[in-house]
């Protein structure tokens, strides 16, 4: 096996809090062959949360930003759906230093920008002086405290900053695709809401962003013959399904700036 490859699998094995967080995609597999390298991945459905991101916005010619990136899947996954380009941040080097490898090994290196940084959400976010078609933002901010910002910070506070860094956001694209746990910090000690409930977030979303951002779409996942697919919210799947575990309770977001 090629060199190279070799070196993929072994950034990816490499232990940390959010490693073997993401699965590789489908064109990246083709390369490692048969190697087993899936053992212990957490699921997080990538495909599916895809196909529904998919549905409701066109990426087709469009300028990405990729926040919190992490190995790349969706990344990948943009530019393999037409994306004209994917500017691709997080702070992890590991996952930094496999995504610039895995793009050359694609072939992609021209269309991704690689910036291996926690991107700065306070006060003005001044990445580029151009702004951007579509934000993806899956599953980061509530880990302010923790990953990135002042680590002294209340849950009180968190979530007043979470509202303030994704209206911030408002100023740079026209559409961001957004996900939030319901855990500060990934604690499961440390709800951010007091029943944990969808219902809870999406009113907390809504009324927090009212002024920033329209929100088109919101994507439930529901379980259909033993298979997980996202669909628009409505009075059924609103209700928390236990079943489905945490991570699955978490709406999709599809929003529009009003800026």
């Amino acid at each position: 096996m090629d060199d190279d490859v070799l070196k993929l699998i072994e950034m990816y094995c490499q232990k940390s809090k959010h490693s073997k967080y993401q699965i590789f995609p489908q064109k990246l597999k083709s390369l490692t062959g048969d190697i087993n390298i899936d053992t212990n991945i957490k699921n997080t459905y990538e495909y599916e949360r895809l196909e529904y991101i998919l549905k409701k916005v066109d990426i087709r010619d469009k300028k990405i930003l990729d926040i919190g990136g992490n190995i790349g899947f969706f990344t990948f996954e943009m530019v393999n759906n037409r994306a004209k380009s994917v500017h691709y941040y997080d702070g992890n080097r590991v996952h930094a230093e496999f995504v610039s490898l895995a793009s050359k090994l694609m072939h992609m290196e021209k269309k991704i920008e690689i910036t291996n940084e926690f991107v700065l959400f306070d006060n003005k976010i001044e990445l580029r002086k151009d702004k951007y078609d579509v934000v993806l933002l899956l599953n980061v901010l509530h880990h302010i405290g923790e990953d990135y910002g002042n680590t002294n910070i209340s849950k009180i506070k968190a979530k007043e900053v979470i509202i303030s860094q994704l209206n911030n956001i408002s100023s740079i694209t026209d559409i961001l695709v957004f996900q939030l746990g319901f855990n500060w910090k990934g604690n499961r000690k440390m709800g951010l809401f007091e029943n944990g409930t969808k219902k809870e977030l999406i009113d907390y979303i809504l009324s927090g962003t009212k002024n920033d951002w329209e929100i088109n779409y919101i994507g439930i996942a529901q379980s259909f013959q033993q298979k997980i697919q996202y669909c628009d919210l409505n009075d059924i799947n609103i209700e928390r399904n236990d079943d489905l575990g945490e991570f699955l309770n978490r709406p999709i977001f599809i929003m529009k700036s009003k800026r």
